[in-house]
Parts: C-alpha cells; sequence; structure tokens
C-alpha cells in the first residue's frame, strides 16, 4: 500500500484526551502510514548511506500516564535501536510534521560528535539551506528554530557540553501544507531532503566508527 498522504484526523490525534486513547488513535491512524513511507523511502536511503538501514517505529512505552505530544519513526543502521546513534527521523506534532537528522541525548561519545561537527562548521554551513532547521531539544517545539535565526556554534557548544543538549538538522512543514496531502510529493520531498543530510551523516557515522573502533 503506498502513502497517500497525512490527513487533518491525523494531527488531530493530539488534541485526543488519555493516554490510551491517544496512544490507540496513534497506532491506528499514523503508524500504519510510517509503515508505507518506509516502505517508499528505505531503499533510497540505503542507496544514500551505502549501508542497510532499518525502521524503528517509537512505541512510547515508557509511558504511564501522559500521552505523548508526538511520535515518529527513525532510520538507523543499528536494528536494535537508534537513539545511540546518528539517524534519520520523521514525525509529527499537532501543527507540523518534521524531518530530522538527529543526535539526540542518548548519544554516547556525543562531546566528540559535537566536536567533530564544530571542527566542520563551515562545511555544514555550506550544506544546509536556509529554508532548514535546527532543535536543541527533540521533545520540545519550541526548541525548533530557523536555521538563520540560529548561531550553529552556540548550538553545537550545547550539544557538547549540556549533558541533556541535543542537535537535530532539517524541515519543518505546517500541518495545512498541501504538500501533506500528496503522498507522492512528500516521499520526494524527503528524499531530496534526505540527500541533502546525507553528506553530515556521513561525516558522523566516520566519527562514530572511530571511537568504536
Amino acid at each position: 500500500m503506498s502513502f497517500k498522504g497525512f490527513s487533518t484526523e491525523d494531527f488531530e490525534t493530539f488534541d485526543i484526551d488519555g493516554l490510551q486513547p491517544r496512544m490507540e488513535a496513534i497506532q491506528t491512524r499514523i503508524q500504519p502510514k510510517f509503515e508505507e513511507i518506509s516502505n517508499e523511502l528505505k531503499s533510497d536511503l540505503e542507496v544514500l548511506v551505502g549501508n542497510e538501514m532499518h525502521l524503528h517505529i517509537a512505541r512510547h512505552l515508557r509511558r504511564t500516564k501522559n500521552p505523548p505530544a508526538d511520535t515518529w519513526m527513525a532510520f538507523s543502521h543499528n536494528n536494535r535501536g537508534y537513539k545511540k546513534h546518528p539517524h534519520f527521523q520523521i514525525g509529527l506534532f499537532d501543527d507540523h510534521v518534521f524531518v530530522w537528522l538527529a543526535y539526540i541525548y542518548e548519544l554516547p561519545g556525543k562531546k566528540d560528535m559535537a566536536s567533530m561537527l564544530l571542527s566542520n562548521i563551515d562545511q555544514l554551513k555550506e550544506t544546509i539551506p536556509t529554508s532548514y532547521m535546527v532543535s536543541t531539544d527533540h521533545t520540545k517545539k519550541s526548541a525548533s528554530k530557523p536555521i538563520h535565526d540560529v548561531n550553529l556554534e552556540d548550538a553545537l557548544t550545547r550539544f557538547r557540553d549540556v549533558k541533556k543538549g541535543e542537535f537535530l538538522i532539517g524541515r519543518h512543514f505546517r500541518s495545512d501544507d498541501p504538500l501533506l496531502k500528496d503522498g507522492e510529493k512528500f516521499i520526494q520531498t524527503i528524499k531530496n531532503t534526505f540527500e541533502t543530510l546525507v553528506p553530515i551523516y556521513h561525516m558522523s557515522m566516520k566519527e562514530e566508527i572511530t571511537k568504536e573502533g
């Protein structure tokens, strides 16, 4: 089944009160679409990165009371998980879709990763379009800002020095953006976004392999 796009109902999922009712809506409305997106994107992403990538869909299993404010899918080279590695995310809040290359706080050796990115900051600035977004906390909408409003050096220094510091870079699409209603165009846009971010991902993986080695 091919991806047809996101609907208003998908975003209204996050208006549902209660953990269990909202989780049921996430599972029935959104997670099947994540599977469809993966079916359309995964092989292209694997060609771009040069190795196998594995789909991980957020299950929100640690939640016992508060319903999630967002939900997401992730692609990682590791089939056991994604949080400890540079990874690609696609997900939804109540008012937008986000597409990230993500480095979150669980990443081991994030000080070294941040230092590597800082040492290549000129390349980052050349690679990242001015229409892209940067976030320093994947859990908060307010932590996302247009890249032209962000001091990249400050953001990466925070990622390096603050225990819960994160660095995510990518794109936002408002819930009323017509692109989200057109599955084919959305998929192509995500492919283009991944293509833009892959050079940064490659730098990251070289750093990770060096530390693991």
